[in-house]
């Protein structure tokens, strides 16, 4: 009887080229994971600037090409992963299966925009791209947390966005395309509301308030968490702790001094 084990399957020379480009070491694989950070910063941003032509010829065939590219990666993954069945309990996974459907199927399902940020959840949290950055950067390994904090940020604001835009451009004419429900959405987080967008209906007024709400006591935090971080990235030389106060003279675990760079800002 065969076995369910993934990690018992046979391997071939294909699957450990692939898996060294993924989760290697090499210079190559490290520049292999960048390209793949650039195409999910890059489809992201596709997916704005088109948010206006979105029933557009070479739009639709621009998100057919990405639904391609993504449902390779996908593939490939699940074809090197060591245990198979654990890779589609991911959340990146499912995120990335309802984006390739979002882009495949845009008579059947509408303008999902929404669907397709989800690829901005990938950003700095796969592929050992963290690692690779604080092995190689030095800025990033002290900053890591704004760094951080800074994609969280610009997640809840596409994710936000996106939806003004699905429940409103079809209706609202004040919001015609993306780029209008992101200045919509900002100055509803930022509290300061010009008034000259508006959403309509009771279920608009209702998505005001929870942005104002989300705003309030979310998108502030996030905004402090980036202009002044709690905790920077120090690996003590005892006992291996990481996280320490940006002012932390001694390690809270060891005792150990610590020489962590820092301005002496408050």
């Amino acid at each position: 009887m065969a076995s369910h084990d993934d990690t018992n399957a046979p391997t071939t020379t294909w699957q450990t080229h692939l898996r060294g480009l993924y989760h290697g070491h090499e210079p190559s694989s490290r520049n292999f994971r960048y390209a793949i950070l650039a195409f999910d910063a890059f489809t992201i941003l596709f997916f704005i600037v088109t948010s206006a032509f979105e029933t557009e010829t070479w739009v639709l065939f621009a998100d057919a090409l990405i639904a391609v590219v993504i449902a390779l990666d996908v593939g490939v993954r699940w074809w090197i992963a060591y245990d198979r069945r654990r890779f589609l309990m991911h959340f990146a996974t499912w995120a990335d299966i309802v984006v390739i459907v979002s882009l495949l199927a845009p008579l059947f399902l509408g303008n999902f925009l929404f669907l397709r940020v989800l690829r901005a959840l990938r950003l700095l949290r796969s592929y050992r791209v963290l690692a690779d950055l604080r092995q190689e950067f030095g800025f990033f390994r002290r900053n890591e947390e704004v760094f951080q904090s800074a994609i969280n940020l610009l997640v809840f604001v596409f994710i936000m966005t996106a939806v003004v835009y699905v429940s409103q451009h079809t209706t609202n004419p004040g919001i015609s395309n993306y780029i209008d429900a992101l200045y919509f959405t900002v100055t509803a987080l930022t509290t300061t509301g010009f008034g000259d967008i508006t959403l309509h209906g009771t279920g608009g007024r209702l998505l005001s308030v929870m942005i104002l709400l989300l705003g309030v006591a979310l998108f502030l935090r996030l905004i402090q968490s980036v202009v002044r971080p709690v905790r920077t990235i120090y690996e003590c030389p005892d006992c291996g702790l990481t996280r320490h106060d940006a002012d932390a003279v001694h390690c809270k675990h060891c005792g150990r001094v610590l020489h962590i760079t820092t301005t002496g800002e408050d």
